[in-house]
Formats: structure tokens, sequence, C-alpha cells
């Protein structure tokens, strides 16, 4: 199951650290007020529109989605729990910025500092989870720094756990759809807190209770992520909607717009992008999750063919009106020698459009082949010889 997922992350991974296709007519995404966006089909694992996404940046608060994703993997190895009470020391207190509204005098439940720190935004509640987590806020920032590189986010720099500026504290566009992406998919029972329009912690100001996400609030298809705004970053919003499509399914869109102009503007880019994606590309789906893409032979083994495809549903996104010029090859060694274990890598499904290549999927066996007993290993590197 691990080296599953790891396959699985890396694809994803591998999906937004490659070049943006350049497509053969190429769907112009509409004018977007922002300094740099990314979107990107999360279902597909494709980038179907970008602006200056390796430009470094300031990260605001879109920084809390790093310190989630330690918080997370903390309560997954249960090195802390959402009942657990947390202090709140001066340093929390006295934080600038967005606020949850806590102070010394408070034990504070996890689980309300992280919807204080991703509803309200709350610096205070992000420097109490990061001295929970880390035992003190400099060490936390060195976990955020390695985390980062572990997820391949090579031009991005901690400095601190809750966005406020400070020199070096930067990202890019790419890096953060990487971490949004493997956010939604490492820690899928945590993205609730993303969703949550209105939060007040009891005793707190409840003018401070509306999530800044206003695309939550007018878009029902929309389901995350994270804002982000100082001086220098100008407003920004990492957001990301599921709908549902005909034999599809679930196709989820993630948008990263940096540097707008104002709160309403960030909301209105973002929405006018995820629109786009919705409308200008259509989905279409290869194969349904566990379907063998091919079932070639298998040498050396207890059975003589092996099912190879992925554990999920594959599918490609294209422009519109394009599906029916969408063709499939598969690359893999040969011959295939037992034995195979499930979810071990074994070719490559290659995915065109006309001339064009707009896909790579890894493939994987989908099913144990175990190695034949010495006789039929022996008639089969027989086989293999006259072969």
């Amino acid at each position: 199951m691990k080296s599953l997922l790891s396959s699985l992350r890396t694809f994803a991974c591998a999906a937004l650290m490659a070049p943006a296709i350049l497509w053969a007519q190429v769907p112009q995404p509409p004018e977007i007020a922002a300094r740099n966006y990314m979107l990107v089909d999360v279902t597909a694992g494709q980038v179907l529109a970008t602006k200056d996404i390796d430009a470094p940046v300031e990260q605001a608060s879109l920084t809390k989605l790093m310190t989630g994703y330690l918080v997370f993997d903390a309560l997954r190895a249960k090195k802390i729990t959402l009942e657990q009470r947390l202090p709140v020391s001066e340093r929390a207190w006295k934080m600038p910025g967005s606020r949850m509204f806590i102070d010394p005098k408070m034990q504070v439940p996890v689980d309300d500092l992280l919807k204080g720190m991703i509803v309200q935004s709350g610096n205070d509640a992000t420097v109490a989870l990061a001295e929970g987590v880390g035992g003190t806020v400099e060490n936390f920032v060195r976990l955020m720094n390695e985390q980062a590189k572990a997820l391949g986010m090579t031009n991005t720099s901690y400095k601190n756990p809750e966005g406020l500026t400070e020199p070096g504290h930067t990202t890019t566009a790419r890096d953060l759809a990487t971490l949004a992406t493997r956010l939604m998919q490492d820690f899928p029972e945590y993205m609730h807190y993303y969703s949550t329009k209105q939060y007040r912690y009891e005793g707190t100001p409840a003018s401070n209770s509306n999530n800044r996400n206003m695309l939550l609030f007018r878009d029902p298809s929309v389901d995350g992520l994270k804002t982000g705004h100082t001086a220098a970053a100008g407003y920004c919003l990492v957001a990301t909607s599921k709908r549902e499509f005909p034999n599809v399914g679930q196709r989820r869109l993630l948008s990263i717009v940096l540097g707008a102009a104002s709160e309403n503007a960030r909301a209105n880019e973002s929405q006018k992008l995820l629109n786009w994606g919705y409308t200008a590309f259509d989905s279409v789906k290869l194969f349904d999750a566990g379907q063998a893409a091919a079932t070639p032979a298998v040498w050396k083994g207890t059975q003589s063919t092996l099912k190879i495809g992925r554990p999920e549903a594959i599918v490609i996104t294209v422009p519109s009106g394009s599906a029916g010029k969408v063709t499939t090859e598969i690359v893999r060694k040969d011959p295939l020698v037992a034995p195979f274990t499930k979810g071990q890598a074994i070719g490559t499904l290659k995915v065109k459009l006309g001339e064009q290549q707009v896909a790579e999927v890894p493939l994987v066996a989908l099913e144990d082949v175990a190695q034949a007993g010495i006789f039929g290993r022996a008639w089969d590197a027989i086989r293999l010889w006259i072969k």
C-alpha cells in the first residue's frame, strides 16, 4: 500500500512540475487581473493555464497551508489529538494581523485552533499550533522547510508559520499548487475545515466569524482552500472546486490567483478561472478505477497474464469538442517475467490528441503474480529462448 500511495503522489506532483501543455488549438484563458495564476485539473493531473508560475512571491497567509499540513500529519501520527488543549503563549497572544482573539488565560482545543487558523486566518491560533507541534516556532519552521523539500517545492522558503512579511519568506504559484494538491490527497479526512463558512470561539468577537474565502458563499461547488493578504503580496486565493459531470463523475479543479487588487477581485478572478476551466475543457474517462488498461502475457509466473492499469479512474482533459481525437499507446518492458506485486510500476499509458501528446500516466500491476515452480520456470525459459 505504501508503494502504491507513493506512486500516486509522484504522478500528481510530476504533472504539476511538468511544463503546461502547448495545445495545438489553444483554449485561451480569460483576462485574469492578477500578477500570477495557475489552473490545474486535479482529477486529470494536468495544468490548464499559467502566468508566471515560477516567479517568487510573498506567501502571506497561504503559508498556513503548510502549517495545516504539518498539524494534520501530527494528528494522524497521534502526536496530538483534536481534543487536546494547547496553551496560548505570550508570543501567540501578541501576534499582529488576523487573529482568533485568544489569550494566555486560555487552554484551547486543537480542533478550535485549526478552525481559528483556517476560517479566521488567525495568526495567534497558528503560532499556538506551531508551538504545540514543534515545541518552538523556530523548530516548527525547520519542519516546514523539510516538508517543502520532501514535497518537491523547490522554490519555497519558510521563515514563519503564519505568513507575515519577512525577508526570504517566498514561494511560487507552482509550489502552491503542489502543496494544495498534496494537502487534499494526503489528508482528505481534514478537508472539511477548509469549507467551513463561519466559526467563532466562545468569548471572541462575532464580527470575526466569516471565512475570508468569498467563493464558499457564492459557489456551492467550491470547498476550499485558503486566502492570503499582505501589502507586498496583494490579495491571494488558492481555491478548489468539484463538480459532477456525466460519464466522468467528480471533476476537481484548483486555481491559484496571486497579487489581485482587492478581496473582491481575488474572488472574482478565481471564479472566472474555475468557470473557464470547466467550460473550455472536457474530461474523458479512459478507464474505470481498477480496470485493466491491458492484460499482457507473463512469463515464469503462476498465471499467464497480468492486469495493468490504475487503482483510480484514468481521466484526461482535452479542449472541448476534441474527445474523439484521443488515442492511447502503452509503453512497457517486454518480456514481463514474474514475480509481480500489486502496485508495482509496469509501464506508461501515453495519451495523444491527434499528433500531440497530452498526458503520460504510469501503469501499475493491479494484482499479484507469484513466481511459478521450478518446472514452470524451466518450461518458460525454453519458450523465451526459442522466441
